[in-house]
């Protein structure tokens, strides 16, 4: 595919391959864009803002609902192209589509929300005369660095509420997998947008990735990925708003009142869709000592059951990760724990980019297993001799995105979720849990702002005041 530059698709002679991780034939190339080419993005994406100026919220609204109509349309297309390019099941790939689909279609309800308050200036002294009210209005260019992991809509949570609230957008998507970027990028455009109201740069993040978030043109800054690279990108990004949604390695908490098999159910789901390559995936289950052996009786042939393959083939319900050198890292976590004293109840096993899921018992909190984001096909499992220590064990961590718990206890429940370090508590649910629509965010390393349209429409505009004297 080319990029998406200036209005036009433009090639480049330099291109980068794009490959299917599952057999690791090629899929598609893309070029490889430089630096000159996000200078020329930024210039572009200014015009492209002054021309979104012009658009009406309920003419945004209606360019937002035309380019759902066009995503229904091209479900299937761009289903497959996630699957082929990131190696997700095509059942998921196809349920991201419909999460894109949501996504857009909030982002298109709320760009007629974008409301004003009045000020009652004669609160202060002396004021009695004065009328304040706000305004909330785009904050210009957007920069949208988006990850490998959900291609689609991931992009989607950016650009919708970006264009929602009126601003343009440069789109720099992972380079393992720019192909669902692209694909959106075109719906957008053949929806009705200003063909300059968006940019979508491919190439290599260390190639222009300073490059466009360091840029004075760029006045906001949306990020999902590692804690490493959003550190990189907040001290590069100088005096700009950002939104930053980082790691994570979310505890699950299970009491001895929970419906063991429920909780099974709960953590393969959790811990294993996408091949574990989810921010909020379940990583650590931290079980009351009361139920931990049954718990692990009942885990594991549930587990076992998966079936692993092709992701193309239906059936199929874990496929390879992105890249066959993550699959190595993660077996290494693995056997390095093994090392250490942990128990490998299954799986493990690698074949090339697939890790077959693994459920490692008896887990230690100081385990490089436990304390890192794993970001793959395992799950940690640690006793804990009661809420309390449960609790404490959930937030032994840098981390603070996703939590759950599984009791019947509604004082244990409460307790959970006034006591736990997260942004997203889940009770009687897995970690995984995310409506399109929710604030979403995290404590701690996992970041800074929020996404869900509504509250991402917040982060991408400002407030000015205005006061009337009479």
């Amino acid at each position: 595919m080319k990029m998406y530059l200036g209005g036009q698709w433009v090639s480049r002679d330099s291109v980068q391959e794009v490959f299917n991780p599952f057999d690791g034939s090629v899929v598609d190339t893309v070029p490889k864009g430089t630096t000159k080419d996000v200078e020329d993005a930024v210039i572009s994406a200014e015009r492209g803002f002054a021309e979104m100026k012009k658009l009406t919220a309920f003419d945004r609204y209606t360019i937002l609902m035309k380019s759902v109509d066009l995503i229904v349309e091209r479900k299937e297309d761009l289903a497959r192209t996630i699957t082929l390019e990131e190696g997700k099941v095509i059942s998921e790939g196809r349920l991201e589509v419909d999460r894109c689909i949501q996504t857009i279609t909030t982002s298109a309800e709320e760009a007629k929300r974008l409301n004003a308050e009045v000020i009652p200036l004669d609160a202060a002294p002396g004021n009695a005369m004065k009328f304040g009210f706000t305004l909330r209005v785009p904050v210009g260019v957007v920069a949208a660095v988006t990850p490998f992991n959900f291609p689609l809509n991931l992009v989607a949570h950016k650009i919708g509420p970006a264009l929602a609230a009126g601003n343009s957008v440069i789109i720099k998507p992972a380079s393992d997998t720019p192909l669902s970027a692209l694909k959106l990028t075109e719906v957008m455009i053949d929806a009705g947008f200003p063909p300059e109201s968006l940019q979508c740069i491919t190439g290599s993040g260390g190639t222009i990735g300073d490059a466009i978030v360091s840029n004075p043109g760029i006045r906001k800054v949306t990020f999902t990925g590692s804690q490493e690279v959003g550190e990189r990108i907040c001290k590069t990004a100088g005096l700009k708003k950002v939104t930053m949604e980082l790691g994570s390695n979310s505890p699950l908490i299970v009491l001895p009142d929970a419906d063991l098999q429920k909780v099974a159910e709960a953590t393969t789901q959790s811990g294993f869709s996408n091949a574990g390559q989810v921010c909020i995936s379940t990583q650590r289950v931290i079980v009351d000592q009361s139920v931990y052996s049954d718990y692990l009786d009942v885990l594991v042939p549930v587990v076992e059951s998966l079936k692993i393959g092709n992701p193309l083939e239906d059936p199929v319900k874990l496929g390879p990760m992105v890249r066959e050198s993550d699959a190595e890292r993660v077996s290494d976590w693995i056997g390095e724990a093994v090392s250490d004293g942990a128990r490998l109840l299954t799986g493990g096993d690698r074949d090339r980019a697939i890790v077959s899921p693994a459920v490692i018992a008896d887990a230690k909190p100081d385990m490089r297993v436990c304390r890192e984001e794993l970001f793959g096909p395992a799950v940690t499992v640690t006793p804990a001799s009661d809420i309390d220590q449960a609790i404490e064990l959930a937030n032994d961590s840098r981390f603070g995105l996703s939590a759950a718990v599984f009791t019947e206890n509604i004082n244990h429940a409460l307790k959970f979720a006034l006591e736990v370090d997260s942004g997203n508590l889940n009770i009687n649910s897995g970690t995984q849990f995310r409506a399109d629509l929710m604030p979403y965010g995290g404590l701690k390393d996992s970041g800074m702002g929020k996404e869900g349209p509504k509250y991402a429409i917040e982060e991408m505009t400002e407030l000015k005041m205005v006061v009337i004297h009479r």
